[in-house]
């Protein structure tokens, strides 16, 4: 369990980034981290991950206090930031090597199947591998690293379209039940199909924070020529309007817009509001 109480956190000689921030994370969730650009994202991850120590207030992960570094703490929790640097005249299978011992339930034979899927290379230096090639590298190494907890910053960067639907797939398929995946991003789109909840920071706050399922129960996102009487936010596209409108009685539940969702919740700045038949 991830828990964050009272938190504020602030960069050296700038304004306040997280002011008294509260959040709970129960473990078997994939979360969809959202915020827009300097909202904080990668900073929270940080903070969960114990690089950086709050100002004020207190976070718990899985019992530990994260600053502290604990080895029990560290062996349990994989971060992996958007940029990385790895050594370049190392070569796959060494890397893997030389990292896997820090992981007690790392399971070699996932990581095995993880770099066949992804069409990784197995005796190849680093360095001569593409960004894509790289990030695929990492991420089967999250997966396979058998962590409780593993923070994904801007995984789907620099992975081309078959190598996203290929991480969704996986993800989903290697997830353990004990494990919370927390996946920081701007392409929403990448992770609408995969993530089990939606959590939206911005101005040092958590604004949104919503289980997809019940997103899905309580509201429709349509498209039409003219936005719908009951909608409670539309923006207008070529042909028409998407909008969100609250799901009527009898009416089928539609594919949740993560990017329309979003930028509803940021233009209003708080919660939609509950529709009458919640």
């Amino acid at each position: 369990m991830i828990l964050l109480k009272n938190m504020s956190y602030a960069h050296r000689k700038q304004t306040q980034l997280f002011d008294q921030m509260d959040w709970e994370v129960q473990p078997s969730q994939v979360i969809g981290l959202l915020g827009k650009n300097g909202a904080g994202k990668s900073t929270l991850l940080r903070l969960i991950s114990g690089l950086l120590n709050p100002k004020k207030g207190e976070i718990q992960v899985n019992g530990f206090k994260p600053f502290n570094r604990s080895p029990f703490f560290l062996q349990d929790l994989m971060l992996l930031p958007e940029e990385n640097f790895l050594p370049e005249k190392t070569r796959t299978q060494r890397y893997i090597n030389s990292l896997a011992p820090f992981y007690p339930h790392f399971d070699r034979d996932k990581m095995t199947e993880l770099q066949k899927a992804f069409d990784l290379p197995f005796d190849q230096k680093l360095g001569s591998m593409s960004y894509g090639q790289r990030k695929k590298l990492l991420i089967a190494f999250a997966l396979a690293s058998g962590c409780k907890t593993i923070l994904l910053d801007e995984p789907t960067n620099g992975l081309d379209i078959p190598s996203k639907s290929l991480f969704r797939k996986l993800v989903t398929a290697h997830m353990q039940e004990d494990q919370t995946i927390i996946i920081s991003t701007h392409q929403v789109k990448d992770v609408e199909n995969l993530i089990d909840r939606a959590v939206i920071i911005n101005q040092g706050k958590v604004i949104f924070d919503q289980n997809m399922l019940d997103i899905a129960d309580q509201w429709h996102f349509g498209f039409s020529a003219t936005p719908s009487e009951t909608s409670v936010y539309a923006e207008k596209s070529m042909g028409g309007h998407y909008f969100i409108a609250p799901l009527q009685p009898g009416q089928q539940a539609s594919q949740v817009s993560l990017e329309l969702l979003f930028n509803a919740v940021i233009s209003n700045q708080l919660y939609l509001p509950q529709p009458v038949n919640a």
